[in-house]
């Protein structure tokens, strides 16, 4: 299954707000389609596929990546929910996204892929890098890559910085502090129904 394309507010109308695919916000408050306004039970596992493509859309991931993470998740010790938000959450795009250079995730990953961004001093683009505590973060010393990201900080896509990134706006220069904790996740989630839901899967 190939990443979405298509139109993100229909998304965000059947799965609410996801601050990492846009930043528009839906007129209407039910899910598209014929019946969107049928109020209906959903099933058990209505619920838990409801919870993943959450955290599917809102980081761009394919089926494959994201169930890659979560086999990735099991094998490290502690929660798997968390631990699996913060493998995403530390991914280099989000991360460029998190610090308010580009104004959502997929903005993000073009910047990243277009090799705007430094890690450490030297350009990375690859999406899924994964960005670890002591890392810097920077805006590529060309006047194409500042223009943009300056472009990008005057509408930034959340308002706050999480407590584990440190961002200076003049020097275009970001640095990871620790691991993100689970109470700055912007997302609006249920990570155990997540696992619940692959524990079924594989």
């Amino acid at each position: 299954m190939s990443r979405y394309r298509g139109p993100r507010v229909r998304i965000i109308r059947r799965l609410g707000e996801l601050p990492g695919l846009t930043r528009k916000s839906a007129r209407r408050a039910y899910p598209p389609g014929q019946h969107g306004q049928a109020r209906k039970k959903r099933s058990e596992y209505a619920i838990r596929l409801e919870e993943k493509q959450k955290l599917r859309f809102n980081y761009g991931l394919t089926e494959k990546q994201l169930l890659r993470y979560v086999r990735r998740a099991r094998r490290v010790t502690g929660s798997t929910g968390q631990v699996l938000l913060q493998l995403l959450e530390m991914r280099l795009d989000n991360t460029v996204f998190r610090l308010g250079m580009a104004p959502t995730i997929p903005a993000a990953r073009q910047l990243v892929n277009h090799g705007h961004v430094t890690v450490n001093g030297r350009v990375v683009n690859i999406p899924s890098y994964q960005c670890r505590p002591g890392e810097t973060i920077a805006v590529r010393d060309q006047e194409r890559s500042r223009k943009l990201v300056e472009t990008n900080l005057q509408y930034p896509g959340l308002a706050n910085l999480p407590s584990h990134l440190e961002f200076d706006k003049n020097k275009m220069v970001g640095k990871v502090n620790s691991v993100i904790e689970r109470e700055w996740v912007a997302l609006q989630i249920n990570e155990l129904l997540v696992v619940e839901y692959y524990s079924r899967q594989a």
